[in-house]
């Protein structure tokens, strides 16, 4: 069922012109006026004044100024109320549909924040849950819909722990969960009920897609709906990606958005589980975006590289970081070198950023493990270099999701 655009009536005090102002000014003094509404005129050369639906039972109409109670058919936003936030005018809506049974409770229970996805809302799991919207029914959510301007409206749930992160969604309006979604130019589409989306990763998908891959052959192994296959395809200019994912509905997904974006004949979909590749000596360059840990994917990743020129791993890993106090604020003297390159930009990191030495201890414990692999694999010595560590985005209080670019090379005999 799609949303229906009908406005709700709303309630009125209709009274002659000369008595308006004075009534105006009464309803404000009782906090009875409903300012998201503009004065109206009504038939009979009379004026309607909107007032609060909740508060009806509070009302006490002046003797010195006749006047009956209305409803407005089509009521006229007021100036403040167009400058309302959707939030602001999501929570205006209920008001009027709860008339007064509005609570504090039910307030704190209406979101004020969600994502949306083309004509599609996407609510958090925590909005909507005290027991009296339920009475409400299909009203709710076709209330939601017209307030935030969607067709659609679904509400999340926890994350299932199935092994592949499928999402627990509820779409509460409408017919079917796909949807489309444009980041930096590429389009992705999937059925939100089915499959997740990291709109925070898009730091790391520009970063993706301003690479110098031109000619190189990608292999991603935890590729999802292709949240960085496409960006290496599409903007990083890849000549070729293997696109491994076990999730058959993120499979589904992937296939279609190749298509979308036009590149469905530079890549393969290799459905299963990235451990079970058969794939060997073919990548210049692999993609390890899984979190908490891509580690299992680690002997992979160095047997898909190609033997003899090795490439670029990116591998994504969460870091618990210690809280560090604040450090003292010291004057550098102009034109030292501690004026011109302040401490926390220093290092192979994210610009601005101070390198933790959580981050850095565990980048070169990576690389001492996958040199290891390499040097196992290979029976020769090669050499890992870390050339950048990417802060992603904070995962859980002193949990950091990081990207590491490290450059494998195989070491050319003596």
């Amino acid at each position: 069922m799609e949303a229906r655009d009908v406005p709700i009536p709303v309630p009125a005090l209709a009274t002659e012109l000369r008595f308006a102002q004075r009534l105006r000014k009464h309803l404000e003094e009782e906090q009875l006026l409903d300012g998201r509404y503009r004065l109206q005129e009504v038939p009979g050369g009379r004026v309607a004044l909107p007032v609060l639906e909740e508060k009806l039972s509070q009302l006490r109409l002046p003797r010195e100024m006749p006047c009956g109670l209305v409803r407005i058919q089509d009521p006229v936003p007021s100036r403040a109320a167009r400058r309302q936030t959707p939030a602001q005018k999501l929570r205006d809506q209920l008001r009027r549909l709860l008339g007064q049974s509005w609570s504090e409770e039910l307030e704190r229970d209406v979101p004020r924040s969600w994502q949306r996805h083309g004509d599609l809302v996407l609510l958090s799991e925590d909005s909507f849950r005290a027991a009296p919207w339920e009475k409400l029914g299909p009203a709710l959510w076709e209330t939601v819909a017209l307030a935030l301007g969607a067709q659609r409206v679904a509400r999340r749930g926890r994350v299932l722990p199935d092994g592949i992160r499928s999402p627990s969604v509820t779409l509460l309006l409408g017919q079917d969960g796909w949807v489309e979604h444009v980041d930096n130019g590429i389009r992705y589409t999937f059925d939100v009920t089915k499959c997740m989306f990291s709109p925070g990763n898009i730091t790391e998908k520009l970063r993706v897609a301003s690479l110098p891959c031109s000619g190189e052959v990608l292999v991603d192994l935890y590729a999802g709906i292709g949240y960085f296959t496409l960006p290496y395809l599409v903007h990083a200019a890849a000549a070729f990606a293997h696109a491994c994912e076990w999730n058959g509905h993120a499979v589904e997904a992937l296939r279609r958005n190749l298509v979308l974006n036009g590149v469905q004949d530079r890549c393969r979909v290799h459905h299963g589980d990235s451990r079970q590749l058969e794939l060997r000596d073919v990548a210049d360059r692999v993609n390890l975006g899984l979190i908490p840990s891509s580690e299992e994917g680690w002997p992979v990743a160095c047997r898909v590289l190609k033997k003899d020129t090795g490439g670029v791993l990116h591998i994504h890993h969460n870091v618990e970081t210690l809280p560090v106090p604040a450090p003292p604020q010291l004057r550098a003297e102009p034109g030292s070198p501690e004026a011109q390159h302040p401490a926390e930009d220093r290092g192979k990191g994210t610009p601005g950023v101070r390198i933790r030495p959580e981050w850095q201890r565990w980048a070169e414990a990576t690389a001492a493990q996958i040199q290891g692999l390499l040097a196992e694999l290979h029976e020769q010595p090669w050499r890992t270099s870390i050339l950048h560590i990417q802060a992603v985005k904070s995962y859980a209080p002193h949990v950091h999701h990081l990207v590491l670019d490290l450059e494998c090379r195989p070491t050319p005999p003596a």
